[in-house]
């Protein structure tokens, strides 16, 4: 197959943006900010330039105020420091000749009292312990459990989707190229949007309506900064991590993707399998059609993807994008060795966080 015919090096129009390839890096938690302030740094700058050869990098996750947090060493967007930090970033992935957005995260209840503003107790839609969900303090804490959060009250809703809004308006600032809004992996606007863990009895808690009307006013908020063909969402919607699941997934992220159609957002990321608790069953293909069907912008394919499945799901019309992990973290030249067919360096856990350059930015390149 020569690079013109390859599916996964057709140039795309993703919004606004032009793509060389159809090969996304995914936003990938590593926790190397640099420590005190939780901002990005050269070490930062250097790993993300390595990547650049990317259709589009979305940055890892990304606090959007110290409420946010719920790793050690993870950055955040809401300092002058941070910003000047991301600048640092962005200016590296450019001068390399890339595209990098941000992506927009406020953990919810996935944290403790070690890691928020003078000890508070983590915030989440309703006061329910997730089980088995475990975080980091420290650089010696080990892996402790998350503690039962305390459930948002209404009148704190419009203070949420402030955060994100300044969060995006400093993205802007920090030179980046679009944001990505984080409602994943059981996060803060997945803990509202899914059944799960959302029972709440006001306008933001029961009914699929309700649900969505947190993560949708974020939405609208970022937009009104960015206007719609820079922004994305991430979406898991049959993923466990965290102690997630929905009632019905189908029904919710069918009115989901519709309404996200509805404002213009620019792409759409799912998280299909991987660690998220169905991969032995597959991608959830049902759920995949309900989203294509109801939105009618890019759809971006995530989780565990090899190359040629990539291929083939690109050409069927499954995806348009895709986005990988793990092999980026371990071959900062992935799109080219998929041009290349060439064999892929392994990746090695033990340093996926926290830690140096060492399984960060020494893994090599292709000569």
């Amino acid at each position: 197959m020569t690079a013109s015919s390859d599916p996964l090096f057709r140039p795309y129009r993703l919004g606004d943006l032009k793509l060389p390839n159809r090969i996304l890096m995914s936003p990938l938690t590593r926790s190397r900010a640099a420590q005190p302030g939780d901002a990005p740094w050269e070490l930062n700058a250097e790993y993300y330039a390595q990547r650049a050869g990317a259709g589009l990098i979305i940055g890892e996750a990304t606090q959007v105020s110290p409420q946010g947090k719920g790793y050690a060493f993870t950055p955040g967007i809401y300092s002058a420091e941070q910003v000047a930090g991301w600048g640092k970033v962005t200016a590296a992935v450019h001068a390399a000749g890339g595209r990098i957005q941000a992506q927009l995260w406020h953990v919810g209840r996935i944290s403790r009292p070690e890691l928020q503003p003078d000890g508070a107790q983590p915030v989440a839609p309703s006061a329910i312990q997730p089980k088995g969900a475990y975080t980091f303090v420290s650089a010696d804490s080990g892996m402790v459990e998350v503690l039962e959060p305390r459930a948002l009250e209404t009148d704190e809703l419009p203070d949420i989707v402030e955060q994100y809004r300044k969060a995006a308006q400093n993205a802007r600032a920090a030179g980046f190229d679009g944001v990505q809004i984080h409602a994943a992996n059981g996060y803060l606007l997945d803990q509202f949007l899914r059944s799960g863990c959302n029972q709440r009895t006001d306008a933001y808690g029961g009914s699929v309506e309700n649900r969505m009307r947190l993560p949708l006013e974020v939405v609208r908020a970022v937009i009104g900064v960015w206007g719609p063909e820079r922004v994305g969402i991430r979406v898991s919607p049959t993923g466990s991590f965290n102690d997630m699941h929905d009632d019905d997934p189908l029904a919710t992220y069918s009115a989901f993707a519709r309404e996200l159609d509805a404002t213009g957002i620019s792409y759409i990321e799912v998280v299909e399998d991987s660690f998220q608790g169905n991969h032995e069953s597959g991608r959830p293909e049902p759920v995949i059609d309900a989203i294509r069907e109801h939105f009618s912008r890019t759809y971006i394919g995530n989780g565990a993807y090899t190359a040629d499945e990539a291929r083939q799901r690109i050409d069927a019309g499954r995806c348009d994008l895709v986005s990988f992990g793990r092999p980026f973290i371990a071959n900062p030249d992935l799109p080219e060795r998929f041009r290349r067919h060439a064999e892929l360096n392994e990746w090695d856990e033990a340093t996926f966080y926290g830690g140096d350059e060492h399984g960060y930015t020494d893994y090599p390149a292709l000569d």
